[in-house]
């Protein structure tokens, strides 16, 4: 008589765990049997022998007879027929390779085995790619905000669906669906950028003067950074007013100033600049360290030295300090607590051993808010972004080596110098820490031609002998204008044009060190941007290290990138030094294009400097050169005496 399961005294549980040791048992002797010998049975009583080990000790002796003397059961239909030659009276068991302990892991693999990948589409929104099945599209029918893309054949779904999607997947009847789901990494960035606070309810506290100048892609960058919290790299192409969009945030957080500006050295002064146009706030309050005090700093900015023995009080509303410094003054930065931190070229950073990187990095990371501005985050291969990644987000990026396997691979300089899965983090970046334009997305906005002042820093010791000739041509202007004898006068003329030309000279010269040191800053932005596109003949930057008096020079100079055949916005930079004949010359050539664009046009012309932002003259203008000024413009036209709509203050 056939033993039901009933006799044999055990829950339906216990037996299956009973089988399911006892079909293990049986696979593992059969492979250590097969390498001793070309036999591919066992003998009968092997086989009764090695049953009995296989069961579980916590099942009693009278549970282990009941094996003995008992008939053969038959094998279920949903079991494997194949099985080894056994003695009498032993119950047959199946053989099979060893299984899992989820009973629900066995009955998954015999149904349908579906597929589905999930990975981080361009538009920022995850996309789910999987082949057709009626099932598994109902399923996926139910992912909250889920869309068919019917152009890509690919199921789209926001990235706050994605939990909920993974789960609805989980638990489909009726297919057994495995999910290729994102990189670790990946997911851990989606998740870190979407539970940071969303502040764009804040862009209504940009001052009107400020707002209403941006233009319309400049405006959707700040709600972007605010967006994201108030930390996110803004890596617009060069040209379209970062720096702007920069001070706009800033304006936003006010309760959260003061302001730290990390900025190469050759920028400072033009930061300093552009805060004084745009904030309401006292000049002294923008406090500036340079290397050396030199000028005369009529704008009213508070300069400190960075050679100062002692403590540096760090104490404007805003703060502008270069790269270089950052070492010196790091224990000095982590005490002040500066909730608002701006990185401008903050490629700066991509060298990881570099001093002002270790130094920069824990200052950034400290803040609330962290704005990095860079034209071209990475020169040349994607570790170079690693750093800035991590300042944004050191709880995501937190391994260079997880990075670098990811995103890094190939390459023949050395370990992480190659590039990979450069599509994914190029997606991942804009969902999460990146908005960058470029000049031809946002062409239409732009006007054709963008003009910008660059104020330079000039050495003390430069500026000496500059200084030495303007006291010089003051005593000669003085004796001009006291003098009655004809003879002197032209005399005392001749020498005050001398003395012009060779301030004229000296300025150029003078301003060499700074221009290499701006020059450097430049190139290192954009001399490797033009391996992948750039042409000299397709140039869309015009910058002018020195100044002529003739504005029909300068607007032809500008022309030769601003022509039939260029596609692109032209970016043109002057380069001026205060306190230089640079001051003269620019309201000069000003006075002329006025009159010439009343002759030809109409109406007046202007060097127009950047439309998003006031004309504005020098903010350290000469006070006592106004007559020699229109002097200086008769000695070309003496019938035509300009009058300068640019007065010094």
């Amino acid at each position: 008589m056939a033993l039901e399961d009933d006799d044999w005294d055990l829950s339906a549980e216990e037996l299956d765990s009973l089988e399911r040791d006892a079909f293990q048992k049986l696979a593992q002797q059969r492979i250590n049997s097969a390498s001793a010998c070309s036999s591919s049975s066992f003998s009968s009583s092997h086989n009764h022998h090695q049953l009995h080990q296989s069961f579980p000790s916590t099942i009693n002796n009278s549970n282990r007879n009941c094996f003995q003397g008992s008939p053969a059961k038959p094998i279920p239909n949903y079991l494997p027929n194949k099985v080894a030659p056994l003695s009498p009276g032993t119950r047959v068991l199946p053989s099979l390779v060893p299984c899992k302990v989820n009973l629900e892991d066995e009955r998954l693999k015999e149904l349908p085995k579906l597929s589905v990948k999930f990975f981080l589409h361009a538009s920022g929104n995850i996309a789910a790619k999987f082949p057709y099945d009626q099932v598994l599209v109902g399923a996926v029918r139910k992912i909250p905000k889920s869309t068919w893309n019917a152009k890509e054949r690919l199921w789209m779904f926001p990235i706050s669906s994605l939990s909920p999607a993974e789960k609805i997947l989980h638990e489909t009847s009726g297919v057994n669906v495995e999910v290729d789901n994102l990189d670790p990494l990946v997911h851990r960035a989606i998740a870190a950028a979407f539970v940071v606070p969303d502040i764009r309810d804040q862009y209504d506290r940009i001052p009107s003067c400020i707002e209403s100048k941006l233009l319309p892609f400049q405006r959707e960058g700040v709600r972007f950074i605010l967006q994201h919290g108030g930390r996110a790299l803004l890596a617009d192409e060069m040209g379209l007013g970062k720096t702007l969009q920069a001070i706009a945030v800033a304006s936003c957080v006010r309760d959260s100033w003061p302001v730290l500006i990390l900025t190469p050295s050759s920028l400072r002064l033009q930061w300093a600049s552009m805060i004084q146009q745009w904030m309401n706030i006292p000049s002294s309050d923008i406090l500036v360290v340079l290397s050396q005090c030199g000028g005369s700093n009529r704008s009213g900015f508070t300069v400190v030295s960075s050679n100062t023995k002692g403590t540096i009080h760090l104490d404007g509303l805003f703060n502008i300090i270069s790269y270089d410094v950052v070492p010196k003054l790091q224990n000095l930065l982590m005490a002040s607590e500066f909730k608002v931190v701006i990185a401008d070229e903050s490629h700066f950073l991509k060298n990881a051993q570099a001093k002002r990187t270790t130094a920069c990095l824990p200052v950034i990371k400290k803040a609330q808010y962290a704005i990095l501005l860079s034209g071209t985050p990475a020169l040349s291969r994607p570790i170079e972004i690693f750093k800035q990644l991590e300042a944004l987000y050191p709880d995501v990026y937190k391994s260079v080596h997880e990075y670098g396997n990811r995103y890094c691979k190939g390459g023949t300089f050395g370990l992480y110098q190659g590039a990979s899965n450069h599509e994914e983090l190029h997606n991942l970046m804009k969902a999460t820490v990146m908005i960058r334009r470029l000049k031809n997305d946002v062409l239409s906005e732009l006007p054709v031609k963008r003009r910008q002042q660059v104020f330079l820093d000039l050495a003390e010791k430069d500026m000496k002998q500059i200084n030495a000739l303007f006291r010089e041509l003051e005593v000669v202007k003085a004796k001009i204008k006291a003098c009655q004898i004809k003879e002197e006068v032209d005399s005392l003329k001749f020498a005050e044009k001398n003395l012009i030309n060779k301030i004229y000279t000296d300025s150029a010269e003078a301003k060499i060190p700074a221009v290499l040191d701006y020059l450097g800053t430049v190139i290192e932005l954009s001399i490797k941007a033009g391996g992948v596109g750039l042409t000299l003949t397709a140039a869309s930057t015009v910058i002018f290290a020195e100044l002529s008096w003739t504005p029909g020079d300068l607007i032809q100079a500008e022309d030769r990138a601003h022509r039939i055949g260029q596609v692109s916005s032209v970016n043109i930079y002057y380069l001026l030094a205060n306190d230089t004949v640079d001051d003269i010359i620019w309201d000069v050539v000003q006075s002329k294009l006025e009159n010439l664009g009343q002759m030809l046009d109409g109406h007046e012309n202007t060097l127009q400097v950047s439309t998003s932002q006031p004309p504005q003259s020098s903010p350290l203008k000469q006070k006592t050169l106004d007559s020699y000024m229109k002097r200086c413009n008769s000695q070309e036209d003496s019938e035509n005496q300009p009058q300068f709509k640019n007065p010094r203050h």
